[in-house]
């Protein structure tokens, strides 16, 4: 659907069964006139708020998405507030009956949706990694440590002991403490999710650090 913004002049869109949950391409569209999204994956209602802007717009479907909820009147009622120009949806004529009952019935769209940031995807294991070291205190990706010990076994490693650090007592050391074993608990975690050729790289990394320590420990004595 990302195309559409480089098409301003489109007059049809039908992008019906194509697993789409965005509509914010479609904003830049001022020509459309008719816009087909049967059983796609939009989630809210609020997507709406980039079709509002679309002066010429007169025909939608939407049917079958999961904004449609479970109430087919609140759903259409809502629809029709926020694009009053339609002459028909969902394969349907509008009325001038339905227009009036909008906007008793229907709810103003206002603001664009708010996108999560696992919408677009699996965040990359690079910037869970950097998120767990800004924010130590946060409990990243809703796992707790028996899970991340879980996850150390499957690997085979040794788990972190829990006194690894007793011997320090600063409130600076105890917030380093806990952003290295965020950042530990995090890259553990994610390699559950990377391939063999991904592990492979990560393999490759660890032991060029390694021997970098290692050359550094020695320079050191």
């Amino acid at each position: 659907i990302s195309i559409c913004r480089d098409l301003p002049n489109i007059e049809v869109i039908t992008f019906s069964v194509n697993g789409i949950s965005d509509l914010e391409p479609l904003h830049q569209c001022q020509n459309l006139s008719e816009l087909y999204l049967r059983r796609n994956n939009i989630r809210s209602l609020d997507e709406l708020f980039y079709l509002k802007t679309l002066p010429r717009l007169r025909v939608l479907w939407l049917a079958e998405n999961p904004c449609c909820g479970p109430d087919p009147h609140r759903y259409r009622m809502t629809v029709l507030r926020n694009l009053p120009c339609l002459q028909k949806l969902d394969n349907q004529a509008v009325t001038e009956e339905e227009l009036s009952q909008a906007l008793v019935d229907g709810v103003e769209i206002t603001a664009p949706p708010a996108r999560s940031p696992v919408e677009s995807g699996w965040p990359s294991p690079a910037s869970s990694a950097a998120g767990a070291a800004a924010e130590p205190q946060r409990q990243l990706l809703s796992c707790g440590l028996e899970d991340t010990n879980k996850t150390q076994d499957e690997l085979d490693m040794k788990l972190v002991p829990r006194d690894k650090y007793s011997s320090f007592s600063t409130q600076e050391t105890d917030c380093s403490c806990k952003k290295s074993n965020n950042v530990l608990d995090a890259i553990l975690l994610l390699t559950k999710e990377l391939d063999a050729e991904e592990l492979e790289i990560i393999q490759q990394t660890v032991a060029r650090r390694l021997q970098a320590l290692q050359k550094k420990e020695l320079q050191e004595e």
